[in-house]
């Protein structure tokens, strides 16, 4: 082995996939995923921000149709956005490697819910790999690969936000990886997911399973078994492993790396070891219930412990049945826009025309807070146009006219277009105002580009520059203004108020650069004039 590096889940993987020679990753920026393109691409290795998740798992799976190794990474709710392709290709593979990163978020530390993916891997028939630490993180991303391609199929790779962001040790490997020879061999009937060649696939689908299965009940990567007493036995996954480690050194533990699908001989012969079984597991009770349908002796944690992360205290609790009222945690300081922000200027306007704001995901949503307490929805990306849409459709006329939907530049471009063909195909009575708050970046998960910004995920200069308000246009929006909320804030309320009042649809651009990502851009620019001399 190499020296050892102090690498957290991310950059552990980043460096697995230039090491395992993946040919490009795609994806869209989201928390707790988003520093695994930006490393893989400082490595030198070949990334690109998608527009939304969608389109970076279609990208990734046109790479592996070419029988290369390809990466695409999100977080947990992105994968919602790119369900409909990962449940096709479940059915269809692809003849080169493919491994899809689902970041979750237990407790929502940013994020507007805690979905347990792993239900993903069970409703669509893809198997999936959980590490518990970054040299997990980089060792089976190797094996998620080798998998994918024995047996053709796309392999999830669930992370939580404490894998992703805490640093370990990462042991590197020195052996190198040969890169895949890319190529396209014509296969219609794998291929394409007509009905007569889908039926097909879905019982080739359920066979593979049943092989990975197999492949598990003898693979000591796949699954590890700690032996130590016989009085308590536990059955874990992904980063509770670590807790219990601490919490419980006497006892004996099965770890399960591939957690779909389930060794269960394996995990029958480990809990007729044990007197007591139990199950601890962050987030839903995916593997308990597995092991109550395989018949087993088996204990979980309680309701109360299905919400938020574990820890070292919160597993001794399981294990101890103790079902009193957790300790509440400190108050932390509460997000809140930064003070320079020009949202700032936008939620004033909107508040003191006493709008309804349908929200979106972004910096912008901190508009619900105080001071401003402007934000009246949020649901999921590109949601506010149509939230505000059907708000629209549904309230009396004077309620109607009251509702805006916000949302920013880099959700514009991730499922806002949709919303914007939905207001001029759809138009209400009253028609309707979308506020798109630019800020030039995609502010709230680290400042990263996206395609109206002008630059490739290195920042480097991109072919063309997407423009908001030439896209509305040209998509037959009735009135498109561009105001800059800082300086502009008055002609910005008796824009809006017009509009408001009319029957038109209109789009406002409130176009001021974050101050972040201003200083950014910059030192981008003079990067870029620097190696054009």
């Amino acid at each position: 082995m190499a020296a050892k590096q102090l690498l957290s889940g991310n950059e552990a993987i980043a460096l697995a996939a230039f090491d395992a020679k993946v040919a490009f990753g795609a994806g869209y920026p989201g928390t707790p995923s988003s520093e695994i393109l930006d490393e893989f691409s400082k490595l030198g290795g070949k990334a690109q921000w998608s527009p939304n998740e969608k389109t970076a798992l279609e990208n990734a799976i046109g790479g592996a149709f070419g029988q290369v190794r390809t990466l695409a990474t999100m977080k947990h709710v992105g994968l919602n956005v790119a369900a409909d392709p990962l449940f096709t290709i479940a059915y269809s593979g692809t003849p080169g490697g493919l491994v899809i990163i689902s970041a979750d978020d237990p407790g929502m530390a940013s994020s507007q819910n805690e979905q347990d993916n792993r239900r993903y891997a069970i409703a669509a028939g893809v198997p999936m790999f959980e590490p518990a630490d970054s040299q997990e993180a980089y060792d089976l991303l190797f094996e998620a690969f080798e998998l994918s391609e024995k047996f053709h199929q796309p392999v999830l790779y669930r992370l939580t936000t404490r894998v992703c962001h805490s640093k370990s040790l990462v042991a590197r490997r020195e052996n190198a990886v040969a890169a895949p020879v890319p190529g396209y061999t014509k296969d219609v009937k794998a291929n394409v997911m007509i009905p007569a060649y889908a039926r097909i696939a879905h019982k080739n689908l359920r066979k593979k399973l049943s092989d990975i299965a197999g492949l598990s009940e003898i693979s000591g990567v796949y699954t590890k078994e700690l032996t130590k007493g016989s009085e308590l036995g536990i059955i874990t996954s992904g980063i509770s492993y670590q807790h219990c480690r601490e919490a419980a050194p006497e006892a004996s533990i099965l770890k399960l790396s591939l957690t779909y699908p389930l060794p269960e001989n394996k995990i029958k012969a480990f809990a007729g070891k044990v007197k007591r079984c139990v199950v601890v597991e962050e987030g839903d009770p995916i593997l308990f219930d597995a092991c109550k349908a395989m018949g087993l002796n088996v204990e979980g944690k309680a309701e109360m412990y299905r919400f938020g992360e574990l820890n070292v205290e919160r597993v001794r609790r399981i294990l101890n049945n103790d079902l009193s009222a957790e300790p509440v945690p400190a108050p932390g300081k509460p997000p809140q826009l930064c003070v320079g922000c020009p949202h700032r200027k936008s939620y004033e306007a909107l508040k003191a025309l006493n709008c309804i704001v349908t929200g979106d995901i972004g910096c912008y949503t901190l508009g619900v807070l105080p001071p401003f307490e402007a934000v009246d929805t949020c649901v999921c990306m590109g949601a506010s146009i149509t939230t505000g849409l059907g708000l629209r459709r549904a309230l009396p006329e004077a309620d109607a006219r009251r509702v805006v939907s916000v949302l920013g530049d880099s959700t514009f471009w991730h499922t806002g277009i949709n919303g914007i063909v939905d207001m001029i195909y759809n138009k209400p009575a009253t028609g309707h105002v979308v506020m798109v708050l630019d800020n030039s970046i995609t502010a709230m998960t680290g400042l990263q580009e996206h395609p109206g910004t002008g630059r490739k995920l290195d920042h480097t200069p991109a072919e063309k520059r997407l423009v908001i308000e030439d896209t509305v246009k040209a998509m037959g929006v009735d009135n498109v203004d561009i105001i800059d909320p800082l300086t502009e804030q008055d002609k910005l309320r008796s824009v809006l108020a017009e509009r408001l009042a009319s029957n038109d649809t209109t789009v406002i651009i409130a176009r001021r650069p974050c101050i972040l990502g201003a200083v950014k851009a910059k030192s981008y620019e003079e990067a870029a004039k620097g190696e054009n001399k």
